[in-house]
């Protein structure tokens, strides 16, 4: 959806990302602020929920920056 209200095409970039990510409660904010600038939010997009990651935790052995061994 090409547009030329630099407002809309930001709301528009940014319901992207959280369709990506699964925020469908924020989805749905962007819907509503799209709507009262006067634009129709895309159609039959789902969202997906997010991916957890694959690591839970830090990687065991590994030193914090700037300590040294003793």
């Amino acid at each position: 959806m090409a547009t030329e209200d630099p407002m809309v095409a930001a709301l528009l970039r940014e319901r992207e990302g959280l369709v990506q990510r699964g925020l469908t409660d924020r989805v749905d904010q962007v819907d509503e602020q799209l709507r009262l600038r006067g634009a129709e939010p895309p159609a039959g997009e789902k969202t997906e929920p997010a991916r957890p990651s694959s690591r839970s935790t830090p990687p065991k052995g590994r030193r914090a920056r700037g300590t040294e061994a003793t």
